[in-house]
């Protein structure tokens, strides 16, 4: 038997299991939905059903299962880009949202907040399921206000908590009120036009010439913007993915010394080796390294972290008052295809991307021929005359 108490103007279910007497707060102090929660829990109880009312779940429980799920579906990349997002948004909640031992040091746990701005905060509920779309936009606003976070990045942050609310009522045996993610409400920003950069065909002779004595790294950022592979893409290439005969660089997965690798579409491809990237590629000598790699760290010759990569660009570049990116040198590869005249589904497949963002990118590059299709009506020369006929008044 169940029924309804109120108290402090909030309404309850007290029901029984046994010989035991149990009560579970409905959250609302409206009685029409009282009763319709109320009519809910006694068809479920009648069918053997789980019960419908919310359930009272501990963040820390949530986060981590969610976690651990993740690391299953996602490439490692993607997963500590998301767990980033979450440590920002529930702080070190749990184990899986930690700091590793090197990270836990002053310069990571007090980094001060900039002058004129609030200070950050997490989102601190007594449960999960207690977490409201109020919480959720003041976090992502204070995010925004605190950090200067452009659009993108904040609905980047909408995203990762939309996907986890959403997989903790589906696979996580949390009942939300009403079944309702409170994300949802929360809408996505504004975002801003992209603004690519990327190098014409004289910025391109002038980083490589640059890089004329740095043999390796030209190579690198040769790739970059002859092939439009992505950092850690180049940093994985082994001796046999780069095959000069076959003209091919195959971007695709691998395990090496125990590590698994895999592009960050889990999708393999092969880009083909232009005029332009084939000299470089003939007279680069890879050293020779036990695992094979295309790459290797110039100090230890063993695999070269993407960042470090990027280091080496930099270094080499500032002592020419260069300051391009690798992300700057693969939007040129798009850029100059598109402005070709390459489809856009072309370049999607060879650069590894979705057909929508290189549409978003790189479409304003297209030169489509729609030069007939603004004309309409019969051609009329404007007349040069100083003595113009006056216009014919017509009423």
């Amino acid at each position: 038997m169940a029924f309804l108490i109120q108290r402090n103007g909030n309404y309850s279910i007290q029901y029984s299991v046994g010989k035991r007497s149990k009560r579970k707060a409905l959250r609302t102090n409206c009685k029409q939905i009282a009763e319709e929660m109320l009519r809910q829990f006694k068809s479920a109880e009648y069918q053997g059903l789980p019960s419908p009312l919310p359930t009272k779940t501990n963040i820390s429980d949530v986060v981590g299962a969610y976690v651990r799920k993740m690391r299953t579906t996602k490439t490692v990349k993607s997963a500590k880009a998301d767990v980033q997002y979450l440590r920002a948004a529930f702080g070190e909640c749990c184990e899986e949202l930690e700091y590793s031992e090197y990270r836990k040091g002053a310069r990571y746990d007090k980094k001060p907040v900039r002058k004129g701005k609030r200070a950050m905060r997490v989102i601190e509920k007594s449960c999960f399921e207690a977490v409201t779309t109020q919480d959720i936009a003041d976090f992502i606003t204070g995010m925004v206000d605190a950090k200067g976070l452009e659009p993108t990045t904040a609905n980047r942050y909408r995203e990762v908590l939309h996907t986890l609310f959403s997989w903790a009522i589906s696979e996580g045996r949390v009942k939300m009120p009403n079944d309702k993610n409170p994300v949802t409400a929360f809408k996505r920003l504004r975002e801003h036009a992209p603004q690519i950069s990327y190098l014409n065909l004289e910025q391109i002779d002038e980083q490589l010439q640059a890089l004329e004595y740095h043999r390796l790294v030209q190579t690198a950022v040769t790739m970059y913007i002859y092939a439009g592979i992505r950092r850690e893409e180049a940093s994985w290439l082994t001796l046999a993915d780069v095959d000069l005969h076959a003209g091919m660089i195959r971007i695709r997965a691998k395990t090496i010394g125990g590590d698994m690798w895999q592009p960050k579409t889990n999708k393999n491809r092969v880009v083909p080796i232009s005029r332009s990237l084939l000299p470089y590629l003939m007279r680069y000598k890879p050293a020779e390294t036990e695992q094979g790699w295309y790459f290797p760290s110039p100090r230890s010759h063993a695999w070269w972290d993407p960042d470090n990569l990027s280091r080496a660009i930099r270094v080499a570049n500032k002592l020419g008052g260069l300051k391009w990116t690798c992300l700057e040198y693969r939007h040129t590869f798009g850029s100059q295809l598109a402005q070709k005249g390459v489809s856009l589904y072309k370049i999607s497949a060879l650069m590894g991307n979705s057909p929508e963002i290189c549409r978003k990118h790189y479409a304003a590059l297209v030169p489509e021929a729609m030069g007939d299709e603004v004309e309409f009506g019969a051609a009329i020369l404007p007349k040069t005359d100083a003595k113009m006929s006056p216009p014919v008044m017509i009423g």
